[in-house]
C-alpha cells in the first residue's frame, strides 16, 4: 500500500542523511509569473542544487541506505541525465563504482557531468525506458546494485525532502506544482506536504509529448505511452513506476500537460524576467501557470518547483528561437514579388517603416510554384508582439502582397 511504501518519518530520516550533502535551495517570489498566473507564485530553485537538480537528494539517500556488500558490488542506474549525476556523486562519496545508462541523445553536458562525477556512461536507446532496460540487463550480468530513478521508497523519500523545505520556508503554501516523469519527485513531495497539511493541493505537469502518468491515472492503471521527443527530456518517461503510480493516484490532485512551445516560452521567460536558467522539465510548472493550465489558484500561494537547470547549451539557440516565436517576438513572413529592380527594396521599406527589425532575407527565384517573372521572399523579423505582427501583415495585404506567416 502507498502509505506503507513511503512515510513522513522516512522523509525526515532522509533529510538527516542529506545534511551537509544537499543544499537547502531558495524559495523566491516572482512578480512577473504571479501577474501572469493571477496568484502569488514562489519558485523553489532546485536548479541551484548540487549537480544542478533535485535528483541528488533521492540518489544519495538510496546509496546511503545500501549495505556495504551492495555498494561493493558497484551501483548501476538509468537516467536521462540528472539522476545519473546524483548517483555518480553519491557513489563517489562512498568510494564505490558506478555505471549509468543514458539515452543515446542525452544532452552532451549531462553526459560530460556524469563522467566528471566518476561514473562510467553507457549510451543506449532513444528514450529513458530503453536505457533502463539496458541497465537492468547489465545489473543482471555483472551483479550490480540497481538504483532506480523513481520507483524506489528511499529515492522518493529523498525527493520528499523538497516538500519539507517548502513548508518550512512558506508555511502558508496552498498549491505545489511539480514536474512529473516517472513520478518519484511528486510522490515524495505529495506524501511530505499532505502529511503535514492535508489541504495542500499537489499539481503535476507533464510534457504533452509524453503524458504517461496523466494517462495512467486517468485510465486507472499503468499505461505505456509511446510519445515523442520533448524539450523536457528529464520527464520523458514512457512508463510510470508501480509505486509512484499508486501514490499519484492517491495524493496528486491533478496532472496537466504543456506543449513544446509553452515549455520554450517558459525557459525564455525565466531567463529574461527571473534571471534563472531552467531546463525543459524544470520550466514546465511555470509553463503551466503562464498558460492557464491550472484551475482554482486565483490569489493563492503557489509554489512552482524549478526541478533542474541542466540545459544543453548546444540547444539554447533553438529553444530561445522557439520561445521568441511563441511570444511573437520573432516572425517569419513569406510573399511573392515581381522579379524586377526595386521591388525587394519596396518590400523591405514597408517592413522597416513598421518598426520590425529585419534579421535575414531569403530571395529565391527557383522555388517550386513561383511563376516566371516572380520571386519568393522569406523574411526573418524581430517584432514586438502579436499585435505588431498583425499590423504589419495587414499593411502588406493593403499593398496587395500575398503574405504567409511561417
Amino acid at each position: 500500500m502507498a502509505q506503507d511504501c513511503i512515510t513522513l518519518p522516512m522523509i525526515e530520516e532522509a533529510r538527516e542523511r542529506l545534511k551537509g550533502v544537499a543544499q537547502k535551495t531558495g524559495l523566491s517570489y516572482t512578480n512577473s509569473v504571479s501577474r501572469t498566473a493571477d496568484c502569488r507564485v514562489y519558485l523553489k530553485l532546485e536548479n541551484h542544487q548540487r549537480t544542478g537538480s533535485f535528483k541528488l537528494r533521492g540518489a544519495y539517500n538510496k546509496v546511503a541506505t545500501l549495505t556495504d556488500e551492495e555498494r561493493d558490488r558497484g551501483v548501476i542506474a538509468a537516467s536521462a541525465g540528472n539522476h545519473a549525476q546524483g548517483v555518480a556523486l553519491a557513489a563517489s562519496s562512498y568510494g564505490c563504482k558506478s555505471t549509468v545508462c543514458m539515452p543515446k541523445h542525452a544532452p552532451l553536458m549531462k553526459i560530460a557531468a556524469t563522467k566528471g562525477y566518476g561514473a562510467d556512461v553507457v549510451l543506449h536507446g532513444d528514450f529513458f525506458d530503453e536505457a533502463a532496460a539496458k541497465a537492468a540487463e547489465l545489473a543482471e550480468k555483472h551483479d550490480y546494485t540497481f538504483v532506480h530513478p523513481f520507483n524506489d521508497p528511499y529515492v522518493m523519500a529523498g525527493q520528499g525532502t523538497v516538500g519539507l523545505e517548502v513548508l518550512e520556508q512558506l508555511p502558508e503554501t496552498e498549491v505545489i506544482v511539480v514536474p512529473v516523469g516517472g513520478g518519484g519527485l511528486i510522490s515524495g513531495i505529495a506524501v511530505a506536504a499532505k502529511s503535514i497539511n492535508p489541504k495542500i493541493k499537489i499539481i503535476g505537469v507533464q510534457a504533452a509529448n509524453m503524458p504517461s502518468m496523466q494517462r495512467s491515472v486517468k485510465d486507472g492503471k499503468i499505461a505505456a505511452c509511446n510519445g515523442k521527443a520533448t524539450l523536457a527530456d528529464g520527464i520523458a518517461v514512457k512508463t510510470p513506476g508501480e509505486l509512484t503510480f499508486d501514490i499519484c493516484r492517491r495524493y496528486v490532485d491533478d496532472i496537466v500537460t504543456v506543449d513544446e512551445g509553452e515549455i520554450a516560452e517558459a525557459i525564455l521567460w525565466l531567463i529574461e524576467r527571473v534571471k534563472t536558467v531552467a531546463e525543459g522539465a524544470g520550466a514546465s510548472p511555470v509553463a503551466a501557470l503562464m498558460n492557464g493550465k491550472i484551475s482554482g489558484i486565483h490569489n493563492k500561494n503557489v509554489v512552482a518547483l524549478i526541478s533542474g537547470g541542466n540545459i544543453d547549451v548546444n540547444n539554447m539557440t533553438r529553444i530561445i528561437n522557439s520561445g521568441l516565436t511563441k511570444t511573437w517576438r520573432k516572425a517569419y513572413i513569406s510573399t511573392i514579388i515581381p522579379d524586377k529592380p526595386g521591388e525587394l527594396v519596396k518590400l523591405l521599406s514597408i517592413v522597416a517603416d513598421s518598426g520590425a527589425n529585419i534579421l535575414s532575407v531569403i530571395h529565391e527565384r527557383s522555388q517550386h510554384g513561383v511563376g516566371i517573372g516572380y520571386t519568393a521572399v522569406t523574411l526573418e523579423l524581430e517584432t514586438a508582439n502579436e499585435k505588431h505582427v498583425e499590423r504589419l501583415v495587414e499593411t502588406l495585404k493593403d499593398d496587395r502582397y500575398q503574405v504567409t506567416l511561417k
